[in-house]
This record gives structure tokens, sequence and C-alpha cells, in this order.
């Protein structure tokens, strides 16, 4: 059983219109640099029509042609960094309605910032009862560290009901602060709240050394790879991810693609049989590779019923 662990919504609901144009920018970079005439414009009007998704449809076909079973959207709160971001509660609505579109294929990690205030914990727990949010969602290059004293109370309530956080690590899109990327950030956070785990998003592709060493030396702070196809390697991400599989933190690693950040370059079905060749997975134990592929994740996010039922919160 495949179950990817970072999947996000194709639409410009979902992320602001202006982080794609950047995208799109840096695409035309990119390009031109190696001699490429590509309109710039035309980047632009492909990757808007890619992010038009809104109901999950073309997902779920791509995952259900990678065979993958199940997934888990994150959804970032981008509300206090653009004017053109989807408000939290709109936002938490979208993904209730695609989850119900699709039932039994998505979870859901959805997305704070400490800025919202006193309402914001109080969001977040609703979304948890009312549509069965499987997490937390963090998104720190917005502008603020994972231990920020402010999202305490958020912490509470997923130590109350036995959820994870997800907390973006490394570069994010281009017009914010990747000063709060370094994956150490979430250490403070991770030593008050013992009984609360951490996943370190793209913590198996960038800041690699830092990820591994919090997860093999904090028992509750764990990474995922998503973004893998792009990562930084002289070796290529084959070499990269088999060596990491090899260092004895498998117990702690999530699969996790961050899909469909390449649809203008791939499909995820190639990104899968990639991933599953050989060379991925060489030397590493059947057992590990059923943990890392599902197993795992679907162990730190629990029973999704017990997640929604009402308790009492200190």
């Amino acid at each position: 059983m495949i179950v990817d662990g970072h999947v996000v919504l194709a639409s410009d609901r979902v992320i602001p219109r202006e982080y794609l144009e950047e995208q799109a920018a840096n695409v035309h970079h990119r390009l031109a640099a190696h001699g490429q005439d590509v309109d710039r414009a035309a980047i632009t009007e492909r990757l808007l029509a890619i992010h038009s998704d809104h109901d999950g449809d073309r997902l779920v076909a791509e995952l259900d042609a990678a065979g993958v079973a199940g997934a888990f959207l994150v959804a970032a709160d981008f509300s206090h960094v653009s004017p053109r971001a989807t408000p939290p509660d709109e936002l938490a609505r979208l993904h209730d309605r695609v989850c119900r579109r699709h039932p039994g294929r998505f979870r859901v990690f959805w997305g704070a910032d400490p800025r919202a205030g006193a309402a914001g914990p109080e969001e977040f727990e609703r979304t948890v009862t009312e549509y069965g949010f499987a997490g937390l969602k963090l998104y720190p290059p917005a502008g603020y560290s994972p231990s920020d004293r402010r999202l305490y109370p958020y912490y509470e309530i997923c130590a109350a009901r036995g959820l994870p956080v997800l907390t973006h690590t490394g570069p994010g899109w281009a017009p914010l602060d990747f000063t709060f990327g370094p994956p150490l950030l979430v250490d403070q956070a991770a030593r008050d709240f013992p009984q609360v785990n951490f996943v370190l998003g793209h913590g198996g592709v960038t800041h690699v050394e830092e990820a591994s060493y919090l997860c093999a030396h904090r028992p509750n702070v764990h990474l995922d790879i998503s973004q893998f196809p792009s990562m930084l390697s002289a070796d290529g991400w084959v070499a990269h991810l088999n060596q990491l599989f090899r260092s004895g933190i498998n117990h702690k690693i999530v699969f996790g693609t961050c899909w469909p950040s390449y649809r203008m370059s791939t499909t995820l079905p190639a990104v899968l049989a990639a991933f599953t060749s050989d060379g991925v997975f060489s030397g590493v134990r059947p057992s590990h590779q059923r943990m890392i592929m599902g197993e795992t994740l679907v162990r730190l996010a629990g029973d999704p019923v017990a997640a929604t039922t009402p308790g009492d919160h200190q």
C-alpha cells in the first residue's frame, strides 16, 4: 500500500496567484539561461491552467494511475502574507468538499498561522471536529518559527487529540522569508510537547543532515521526502534517498511527493515508477520499505474517528 504523505490541491484558491506567477518567472529564467527562447506569458498561462483542479478530480485520476491508495492534502495558510490568499475558513470548506467528493482518498493537514490570534486554535479544533482533518500544517517561510509560543495552543489541541504537526522546512514560494526554513527551529516545540509528533516537510531533501540529526535524537520528530524529484544532488535523488534509507532512521521517514509540483515536466506514474525501482530501496528491508511507504504516517495520523471525537482539552 502506498500512501502519499504530502500532496497539494492544484488550485489557485489554495496557492495564491502571485506565487504561481513568481514560479513561472523562475522557470523562464532557467530556460533562458540554457538558451531556450520560451515566452514567459505562455509559461505563466500553462502553470495557471495546471492549477485549476479545484475539485481534485484530476489529482485522484493521477493517484489511481500511479497506484497510490491514499494521500494527505496539505493546506497552508497564506492569508497573512498574500492579499490574494483564500481566507482560512473558506480554505477549510474547500478541502472538506474535496474529501467528501472523493471519500476515503484524502486526509487533510490544515494550515495555521500564529498571527490568527485566539480565534485560530478554535478554528483549527473546529476543522478537526466537524471535518475530521488529520493534523496541523505550518508554513514558517510565511514569517514565523514553528516554536513560536503563539502556536502552543494549537499544539495543546494536537496533544489532546493525538494529531501530528507537519511543518515546512527549506525554501518556499519566492516572495517569502527562507530564514525560517531550517529544521532546528522546531526543536524547542518538540521538547516542550514531547507527546506531539512533528514531521519535517521536505526534511529528506533540504537541510537533510540537520533534519536527520533531529529525527535520530528526538523521539517525536520525523521527516518526509516530498519534492525529491527536484533535490540538489550531484549523484541524483535515487542515490541520495538510498543513502538516507540506510542511515538508521527508517522508522522516522514518511513518503511524499509534493505532487503536482512537477506536472509541467513529468507524470505521477513516472515518478512512482522511478521511486519504486530497485536502486532506491537497494539494501533496505521490506519491513522498512512498508514503514516508509505508508505505515508510519498512518500510525502517526491515528484513527480519524477518534480524532474527531470531542474531548476534554486543557
